[in-house]
């Protein structure tokens, strides 16, 4: 999956749970969940949304590796 490819899986699971969030403002190692206001169960829904856009298996001990953009890009493209 290329670059940008992944930064759309990304935005679009994003807008699942944060609809009204401007995805092209946020900088790469902007936290998300201090950015958009996104409480726990939110990110929860993020990284399931992740999970079934691309299939990646995402244990609950990696979730922080996914807290920013480019934490979330680096872990999928692992």
């Amino acid at each position: 999956m290329s670059g940008q490819d992944m930064r759309v899986v990304l935005a679009e699971a994003l807008a699942s749970v944060a609809p009204e969030a401007d995805f092209d403002s946020l900088r790469d190692e902007e936290d998300l969940r201090e950015a958009l206001e996104l409480d726990s169960m939110d990110f929860f829904n993020f990284i399931v949304a992740v999970h079934k856009a691309t299939g990646v298996d995402i244990p609950e001990r990696d979730y922080p590796e996914l807290a920013t953009l480019a934490g979330a890009m680096a872990y999928l493209g692992r």
